[in-house]
């Protein structure tokens, strides 16, 4: 069964998206309570990015993701402004399960296998972005030239094990997973693969089954949960909403 894994992005030391209530009332945007909420859930991991890192390149929000560490019992896999064995370290000293690493594996490969080797494959993760067949990387010369099967294949032969892979085709009206270029990179690298980015409900779900037995294992889903696109979540909000002691509280 693949692994359902909720997303938190963290911008300001705030969720950047908050779940909608079943009456309309104001969720928390304290990436603390959100992690909670999910827990509560039955979510078995959670997936945290510090949007302000990413875009900095350093760590921002950590003080934010430390106390989410310490908040509930589930393993977190954080991305976001990780450029360097010294940050890898405060992140999992801090008490992160797994660290993801974006182009740090392209632009300084040598610090990257350092990393990799220190903590184990099984906690340092490549994250790759995919839009309309290009990956997309901060200061890489060659990046137009740059395949996903070719970067993941790079990524691999450094002894990464796992790619969590955000691969979207946009339409007019709609984004969806590109399910037949994720199959593709899962056949041919023979990578295991956290699947990102464009869920819109169960369908995407029962798709993103049929891969399980090409090595894609689970998938990180941020605006559908956050807008109960699931039937699931009704009953969830039902009892969230009437305060119920087994659910989590607003």
């Amino acid at each position: 069964m693949i692994l359902i894994i909720p997303a938190i992005r963290i911008k300001n030391g705030k969720c950047v998206l908050k779940v909608q209530t079943s009456n309309n009332s104001e969720c928390s945007d304290d990436p603390v309570e959100m992690a909670k909420l999910w827990r509560t859930e039955n979510a078995k991991s959670l997936h945290v990015t510090d949007v302000d890192g990413a875009e900095t390149g350093c760590l921002v929000n950590f003080d934010v993701i430390q106390k989410m560490i310490n908040s509930v019992d589930i393993p977190i896999e954080f991305g976001g402004g990780i450029q360097s064995y010294k940050e890898a370290k405060q992140a999992f000293d801090a008490g992160v399960y797994r660290i993801l690493i974006g182009t740090l594996f392209l632009e300084n490969p040598k610090e990257a296998v350092k990393i990799l080797h220190t903590f184990g494959d099984s906690q340092v993760a490549i994250g790759l972005n995919v839009e309309n067949g290009v990956v997309e990387t901060k200061g890489w010369v060659n990046e137009k030239n740059l395949t996903p099967i070719d970067a993941v294949m790079n990524a691999k032969n450094l002894g990464f094990k796992r790619i969590v892979y955000r691969d979207i085709i946009f339409t007019d009206e709609n984004r969806k997973p590109n399910f037949d270029a994720i199959k593709q990179l899962a056949v041919t690298t023979g990578m295991r693969i956290t699947a990102s980015g464009g869920v819109n409900g169960i369908t995407d779900i029962l798709q993103f089954q049929e891969l399980v037995r090409y090595g894609v294992d689970s998938v990180v889903i941020g605006k559908a949960l956050y807008e109960n696109k699931f039937p699931c979540q009704n009953i969830w909000r039902f009892c969230e909403a009437k305060n119920y002691p087994y659910t989590a509280k607003f």
